[in-house]
Parts: structure tokens; sequence; C-alpha cells
């Protein structure tokens, strides 16, 4: 068989590989993967299947390295019927006066330690009415590296200047029982709460508070 003849016939059977409607719907629900996915594929007709694969494993290497350099961390507040719900860092919204309580939506290492330094010396010195407590909520917090330990404990001390007591609620089993640098050993027992809303009950109790 001539090679111009084979050669028709293998990019036409590579055309029928290519699933169109599947990069659709990658565009349409993530766009940083659709851009994997075709950079990949070029990456396979143009030089081979095996670079094609390695270039796959270290740009979705580096797609998820980036979510959790900047993670999409929220503040945790109560609706008007009660119901907890998320809103952006930038809204410096309080759960209760006084009280606000954020989750980092990552776990927390060096790439990320800074924002969190930041975000949260940023909504101790900017609340209003002034802050009395600050919750981490850990709830997707799976990790924590050498960094992001010292961080929490400058962040500890940064807030105990400030007369603003630092908790944590929703640890996760694993950090708890795993990680070096677990948040018991950084903030002490009774710091701890189970969930939200054992952090809400014990701070109108501990503060007095009332929603009158």
């Amino acid at each position: 068989m001539p090679e111009a003849v084979l050669a028709a016939v293998v990019f036409l059977i590579g055309i029928d590989l290519i699933d169109i409607a599947g990069m659709h719907r990658i565009f349409r629900q993530r766009r940083s993967e659709f851009w994997v996915a075709l950079i990949t594929a070029s990456m396979v007709v143009l030089v081979g299947v095996e670079q094609g694969i390695v270039l796959a494993i270290v740009l979705s290497l580096i797609d998820h390295t980036r979510r959790g350099y900047r993670p999409k961390n929220v503040l945790i507040v109560l609706s008007d019927s009660g119901v907890l719900k998320a809103q952006p860092v930038t809204s410096r919204t309080q759960a209760l006066p006084g009280l606000v309580i954020y989750r980092f939506t990552h776990s927390m290492y060096y790439a990320n330690a800074q924002q969190l330094s930041e975000e949260i010396s940023g909504l101790v010195n900017r609340a209003r009415p002034p802050l009395r407590w600050l919750c981490i909520d850990a709830s997707a917090i799976d990790d924590i590296d050498f960094t992001a330990a010292e961080t929490l404990r400058a962040i500890f001390g940064l807030l105990r200047e400030k007369g603003v007591r630092l908790v944590v609620a929703q640890v996760l089993p694993d950090v708890t029982a795993g990680s070096r640098y677990q948040f018991l050993e950084l903030f002490g027992e009774d710091a701890l709460y189970d969930t939200l809303e054992d952090v809400l009950v014990a701070y109108r109790d501990r503060t007095s508070f009332t929603d009158s």
C-alpha cells in the first residue's frame, strides 16, 4: 500500500478517535482542563503519544498547583433564615457581630501560607465592629506543612496581642491524628470545636452575645 494512502487511513482513524462532543463539554464545564486536553491532543498528533502523555501529566500538575497556590477562600455567615452560607472574603461579613468564620478551602502549605496570613490580617484590621473571635473552618484542610504551621503560630500570636480569640472548627480526623503540626498542638484543646454551630453557641455564651 502506498505510504500516502496509509497515512490517509491512519489520519482518518485518528480523526474518528477525537471526541468533539466530549471536548465541548469540557470547554463548557472546566476551561483549564479543556486547554490541557487540546494541547495534549496536539502534542500526540504532532510529536507522539508518549510525549503527549508526559505533557498532560505536567500540565495537570501545574493546573492543580495553581489552584492550591491561590485558593478561593470564603467567609461563613448566617442567612436571614438562620442557614449557614458562604460569602467572599472581600465582603468581610461577620457571622455574628465580633465573630468571623473563615473557611480555608485547600491544604495549607508554603505556597498559600502568605495568602492565609494576608487574608486573616485584613479581616482583623478592617473588622467593623472589631473582632472578638476568629474561627478557622478547617473542613477542607487535609494537611498543614511546616511553613503553614509557622504562619499559623504567627497569626495566633498576632490575634492574641489584639485581644482576638482564635478557634478552629471541623478539623478532619486525618489532620488531627497524622499531622505533625496539628491544630491541637498549635492552639490548645479548648480552641477546637466539632461544628460551626458549636462555635456560634460558645461565642454567644462566652461573650454574652444576644441577637437583640
